[in-house]
């Protein structure tokens, strides 16, 4: 009885997992599928996910994709974007992770709350206000006018997940590395840090996604190419007739937008788990 009863647990657990993997792939499928495509086949509604002889376009949608010059300036406009705000948010929040957790100060308490209440604000709400000020102090349109909201809507996470991680740190090895001569930034930066490695890249990953992936401030805050990100990028995206637009260049560009946030998933999937998991092994 045990063993068919362990076979009919596993069938269960067989078909529930490929259940979600059939549910969160199809998405991803279907768009793989329509930018190899050619538009006279998306306009004429080929059926199925991978089309015929006469309606496929091969990689020529990826090639016209990577030669047009906006979207080669709205990647490096990402890049830039994602890896600054990352690098400040990350120094940022480790910095003041560390006081919250090590240092006993008044209003310990409120800071934690505002920055749990600054998280879960919604970005559309501060969108014409921004608007308003960017305007007005010349950041419109600029790498710097997308970074500081980056950063202010990433700080509060990371300084939270980065919290836990300096709580469950024993404070006998800082106590220990000053005893041996080290100053206190020297046993922070060379002992605390690296012990908390797992919670700074879990932060670093978690604001590199925001960033990347983020539209509303992309569309609202920049006004040309210059510094306009992947994700408003797409939205400008036309071809030779602007009322029909390219379904399958669109598809093939976001499928290279797409492709670094894949990358990171599949060679830092241990590290991502580790660090979301890890904080939460003590109270």
């Amino acid at each position: 009885m045990s063993t068919n009863g362990d076979l009919k647990s596993k069938a269960l657990t067989g078909v529930g997992v490929a259940f979600i993997l059939a549910w969160c792939l199809l998405p991803v499928v279907w768009i793989v599928s329509l930018s190899f495509k050619s538009q006279d086949a998306v306009t004429n509604g080929s059926p199925g996910f991978f089309p015929s002889s006469g309606g496929r376009a091969g990689f020529d949608n990826y090639t016209q994709v990577l030669k047009d010059d906006n979207f080669l300036l709205a990647i490096r406009n990402s890049l830039v974007v994602s890896l600054s705000a990352t690098l400040l948010s990350v120094i940022f929040a480790t910095l003041a992770a560390y006081a919250i957790a090590r240092l006993e100060f008044k209003g310990k308490k409120f800071v934690l709350t505002t920055a749990l209440v600054i998280a879960m604000f919604p970005v559309v709400s501060l969108v014409g206000p921004l608007f308003d000020m960017w305007r007005t102090f010349g950041l419109y349109d600029t790498w710097w006018g997308l970074m500081i909201p980056y950063i202010s809507f990433t700080l509060p996470l990371a300084i939270w997940t980065l919290s836990a991680f300096f709580r469950e740190i024993p404070w006998e090895m800082e106590q220990a590395a000053q005893v041996d001569g080290a100053t206190a930034w020297q046993a922070f930066r060379k002992v605390i840090v690296p012990l908390a490695a797992p919670g700074v890249f879990t932060a670093a990953i978690l604001t590199f996604f925001f960033a990347w992936n983020d539209f509303v401030f992309g569309i609202s805050l920049t006004s040309t190419e210059r510094a306009r990100p992947i994700p408003a990028a797409l939205s400008f995206f036309v071809g030779a007739d602007p009322f029909n637009r390219p379904a399958s260049l669109l598809a093939a560009a976001a499928v290279v937008a797409t492709v670094p946030i894949i990358i990171l998933v599949l060679f830092f999937q241990r590290k991502i788990v580790a660090g979301l998991t890890a904080g939460a092994v003590k109270g």
